[in-house]
């Protein structure tokens, strides 16, 4: 199994609430996450199928970009969202795909968390026959990089700056699609690699290597100690990871794959009751036997691990039953 190898530190925000309009059923609750075939999409689908055992109804809105979705969230507009904890910071400052967003520094204080997880690795993938087998490789290429209005294209062109002082549209051609585009381009040969973020050992990677070779690019040992790429490691929601290349069929590169690891967090707001998130929560550790059983990734969803890179407060109804069972919840994150 795969292991993160970075600590990542919780960031304490701001607790005040601003006015929500009802825009949630009594009833049915929206919830926003990433496609399917996405790790984050199976731990919220887990999380809302775990929640309506309970009696909490989610009604779960897939394939959606979560830059938008947190954005919703924070105006009271969905319910549950999964979350990005480096676009925490983005929001709060009005930066990048926030800086348009008239008072998007008081949205984000409205920004609740359930639970974080280990979500995965970005995966430089590209074909055995494309004519890349190192970094330096990709001078003149086409490189998918992730969706256009999304955080991953941005990471994805700054690790390749980081390892190879590439920059995009200048040294090779960065391609922004959505992540289904991505996948045929890549098996359509359209594009040269693809840098997509995945649960180690996806089905949706190891697809390449049923019917031909595939290779998998490992950060270079001499780059993992610099500057640069420690800043990037130490990113919110960001680290270190290194998974067997050979869990992968038809995978080229031998031996430990050094990779850009992501967590995330299943969020909310503070106009969803107390009672709801709480019932939600139980529900969902309750059942996490099942949880663990859906994806071999999600057996490192733990009580020891509950709170990964969550660096926005806990919810209220969250926090009452992670204190009843016994977790141990870091300060930062208590309202």
């Amino acid at each position: 199994m795969s292991k993160l190898r970075r600590s990542f530190i919780a960031v304490p925000m701001a607790a005040s609430l601003m006015f929500f309009s009802s825009a949630i059923s009594a009833e049915i609750f929206k919830g926003e996450t990433a496609g399917v075939g996405d790790p984050v999409h199976a731990v919220f689908v887990a999380f809302a199928n775990q929640a309506s055992k309970a009696g909490v109804e989610i009604q779960v809105n897939a394939g959606q970009t979560l830059t938008k979705s947190m954005l919703k969230g924070a105006k009271g507009e969905i319910g549950f969202f999964s979350s990005v904890p480096s676009l925490v910071g983005l929001m709060a400052g009005q930066k990048r795909m926030y800086e348009k967003v008239e008072g998007a520094p008081e949205f984000a204080k409205n920004l609740r968390s359930i639970f974080g997880f280990e979500a995965g690795a970005y995966h430089p993938v590209t074909l055995a026959d494309s004519g890349i087998e190192s970094w330096q490789d990709l001078k003149g290429k086409t490189v998918f990089t992730g969706p256009p209005a999304g955080a991953a294209s941005a990471t994805s062109e700054a690790l390749i700056k980081i390892i190879t002082g590439y920059e995009a549209g200048k040294d090779y051609e960065a391609v922004r699609l959505s992540w289904g585009e991505g996948y045929a381009a890549l098996s359509d040969k359209k594009i040269d690699m693809m840098v997509r973020p995945a649960e180690v050992g996806s089905s949706n990677i190891e697809r390449y290597g049923l019917s031909g070779e595939f290779r998998i690019l490992s950060i270079p040992q001499e780059v993992v100690a610099t500057d640069e790429m420690q800043a990037l490691f130490g990113r919110p929601g960001r680290g270190m990871l290194e998974f067997d290349g050979g869990l992968y069929k038809g995978q080229l590169t031998a031996g430990n794959i050094i990779a850009l690891g992501f967590t995330q967090f299943v969020g909310t707001q503070p106009g969803v009751p107390d009672d709801v998130v709480y019932n939600a929560t139980k529900a969902f550790w309750e059942g996490i036997d099942e949880v663990h059983a859906s994806a071999f990734f999600m057996q490192a969803i733990t009580p020891e691990s509950a709170f990964t890179s969550v660096n926005v407060p806990l919810h209220p109804g969250a926090l009452r039953y992670y204190q009843e069972a016994g977790f141990t919840v870091p300060e930062a994150i208590l309202q």
